[in-house]
């Protein structure tokens, strides 16, 4: 049996100048009055992949419960600076019901007393974005919007910090998180927060994923890192983990319905971005094997055992592998138990 189906069965379901398409900072703020945290996020779009979500960074512990919010087929929301929590899920409520991402701001805000003091960032599904930061915010406060994306910050090391996570933005090729991930990494580059580094969060969901997974949910992304040196390279490695085990997920889908070179064709994509990980070798070879394709199957196995001793007993017994039992090849590569 795959590795991925293993865990399924056995888990608990639980340049600063900006390009011509910009529409340039949003506002540039130098007041003084303090704010609960110094935040920079990006909320962006794909509308072809039906995908919303929203990324960010503080010196700040546990940033990600407050400030990232995200609906699928309805928008993301970024509230930060002295920012209401609850102005995520209304703000998302607004988009739902037609309002735009600039009136969603403004509805928000509008018995807000404190609202110049408050940041909010604010895209629909389509990739329409606003953004509004409040006269109080402090220094440097201030953002950029441009197709599919709003990015925004506050107490920052400079204007740079927002116009380099655009830029990467744009610039990255990939997956709607991979993109926002490279924005952190270039705002962070560019001197991030005023203060420092505390938490990361990244949040992703698409329009029919709960009809994909045994979850249930539209969720494809969610990780945090709530307090740490270095939260964005560690968001990254986090980021990278669940890729792996993303390619893995899908190919599952496939070993249920026994569509084996569908599989195939999902493991051997992520082989390709992960040529050295033991366990999708494993699973590509279990695939390879019910899809009557030996000598992959086998050449793969060797080289996942090679790189995961470990997996050797379970390869003994694995039922995806009876096919290559009366192979002589298969002795030498799963020997049997001295």
């Amino acid at each position: 049996m795959s590795l991925a189906m293993l865990v399924l069965l056995t888990q608990v379901a639980p340049s600063p100048t900006p390009p011509a398409s910009w529409s340039g900072p949003v506002r540039d703020r130098t007041g003084t009055t303090d704010v609960e945290r110094g935040t920079f996020s990006i909320v962006a779009a794909d509308p072809a992949a039906g995908e919303v979500g929203v990324a960010v960074q503080s010196k700040y512990f546990a940033v990600g419960t407050v400030v990232p919010w995200a609906r699928a087929g309805v928008g993301a929301v970024a509230t930060q600076a002295a920012g209401v929590a609850a102005y995520g899920p209304q703000a998302l409520d607004a988009l739902a019901a037609g309002l735009s991402a600039e009136q969603a701001i403004a509805k928000v805000l509008e018995q807000d007393a404190d609202k110049e003091t408050r940041q909010l960032g604010v895209i629909d599904a389509k990739g329409h974005a606003a953004s509004f930061t409040g006269a109080k915010c402090n220094a440097w406060a201030g953002g950029v919007k441009g197709e599919s994306f709003s990015v925004q910050g506050n107490i920052l090391a400079g204007e740079t910090v927002v116009t380099e996570m655009a830029r990467a933005f744009q610039a990255t090729k990939g997956t709607l998180a991979h993109r926002m991930m490279s924005a952190l990494e270039a705002g962070q580059a560019a001197g991030g927060d005023a203060r420092g580094q505390q938490s990361a969060a990244l949040v992703v969901e698409r329009i029919g994923a709960a009809n994909t997974s045994r979850e249930r949910v539209d969720r494809v992304v969610d990780l945090r890192v709530d307090d740490h040196a270095k939260p964005i390279e560690e968001l990254r490695r986090l980021l990278t983990i669940h890729e792996r085990w993303d390619v893995l997920r899908r190919a599952s889908q496939h070993y249920q319905s026994k569509d084996f070179a569908k599989g195939v064709a999902v493991l051997a994509a992520g082989l390709e971005r992960f040529p050295d990980d033991a366990t999708i070798l494993y699973d590509l070879a279990c695939y390879e094997s019910l899809a009557g394709r030996a000598d992959d199957a086998l050449r793969h196995l060797a080289r996942s055992l090679e790189l995961q001793a470990d997996f050797l007993p379970m390869a003994r017994g694995d039922a995806d592998f009876t096919s290559l039992r009366t192979d002589p090849r298969f002795a030498k590569i799963v020997p049997p138990p001295p």
